[in-house]
């Protein structure tokens, strides 16, 4: 069996010794006799399994006592609409720094409950930089501040928390959440969708405060009221239990790694040397202001975008799979989450130095 480099922006990539222990646990999980797909949620091997993997998070991300841990369903579009659904309260609007696509998705989805303060926003510069902090008009009355803090797509990264004062910051971190440290503290909630760095699509993670509980919207419904779920310990309805397995597989993966301080370092190693070649080179170039390149998605194009196809189609043969950019911005990208391994980026720039001598 030949594995690629895969390069997906996600669902992406899992770590290969993840994917190894559940397929061997597939059919047998523990001398139960039956897959993890199979057990009922609120009998004792789930519970176990759903305890342990929340634990691994606490204890990786060094989540306080006075926050919930809430593993649940709809993905990060649908907590832009959970999230002012339960934080509102008898609050008016909310401020969003609009850093890209998924700054946009928050804006359109929260619309539709709130009035949205749109604080500052990148989209004069192409969504290539993050606004400076000094430049936001942030509303004191507003019910939260939100902002995304890896765009998938545009590939700018927060490389600072910003300070918020009494106003509580929400973060979408779907793209980067568990890639490096983060104090937990300085946010009122975290929500990440699995499929980037956590495990398979289809599981929700949200980290709330716990004095943000029991301001829900009377039109919440009960299995999106984070107060409800937090009562019921995430199991209120039938949460994704074999995506929290394989969560609670790569929470241990990331432990035995060292924790999020080495695989910071990980990251950091693979990022330097894509965007050190990038530098380096002629024929590609990286659009995003060096401040803010991200460290989960490398955006570059060619100097020649009619080359665009040969160049994937050249990636493709050397086993290294999607490298297209977003439709929505064009050109390549390279997703190069927890589970790629610095291989795979050197793969990719040795191919590119192949390419550029070819074509440049």
């Amino acid at each position: 069996m030949t594995r690629v480099f895969n390069f997906s922006a996600g669902p992406a990539a899992l770590p290969e010794p993840v994917l190894r222990q559940a397929a061997d646990e597939m059919l047998d999980w523990h001398g139960s006799g039956m897959s993890v797909m199979e057990m009922s949620h609120r009998g004792k091997e789930f519970i176990g399994i759903h305890a342990e993997a929340e634990a691994l998070a606490r204890e990786l991300m060094g989540i306080p006592s006075n926050y919930k841990v809430l593993f649940l369903q709809g993905g990060a579009i649908g907590e832009n609409a959970i999230v002012p659904m339960n934080l509102l309260g008898t609050k008016k609007g909310i401020d969003v720094v609009d850093t890209g696509e998924w700054s946009k998705k928050t804006i359109k989805e929260a619309g539709k409950y709130c009035k949205v303060n749109v604080v500052a926003s990148a989209k004069d510069s192409g969504y290539t930089t993050i606004p400076k902090r000094e430049s936001w008009k942030l509303d004191p009355e507003a019910a939260y501040v939100h902002i995304c803090s890896n765009e998938t797509i545009g590939g700018v990264q927060y490389h600072f928390v910003p300070d918020t004062g009494a106003v509580p910051l929400v973060a979408d971190m779907s793209s980067d959440i568990m890639s490096r440290p983060v104090d937990v503290s300085k946010f009122g909630l975290i929500y990440a969708g699995a499929q980037k760095n956590l495990g398979p699509a289809g599981l929700t993670i949200v980290i709330v405060r716990d004095d943000l509980l029991g301001r829900a919207l009377p039109i919440t419904p009960s299995a999106f009221n984070y107060q409800e779920q937090a009562e019921a310990d995430s199991m209120l309805n039938t949460p994704p239990t074999y995506a929290i397995y394989i969560a609670g597989l790569v929470f241990r993966w990331i432990k035995q790694r060292g924790g999020l301080a080495a695989m910071a370092e990980h990251n950091e190693r693979k990022a330097r040397v894509l965007y050190d070649y990038l530098a380096a080179s002629s024929f590609y170039r990286s659009p995003v202001a060096p401040d803010c390149r991200s460290l989960m998605n490398v955006p570059f194009k060619l100097k020649d975008e009619s080359l665009d196809e040969a160049f994937l189609k050249g990636a493709q043969a050397r086993g290294m799979l999607q490298l297209k950019g977003h439709r929505s911005v064009g050109g390549m990208r390279a997703s190069i989450y927890n589970a790629m391994p610095v291989e795979g980026v050197q793969a990719l720039v040795s191919y590119m130095k192949e390419f550029e001598a070819q074509h440049g």
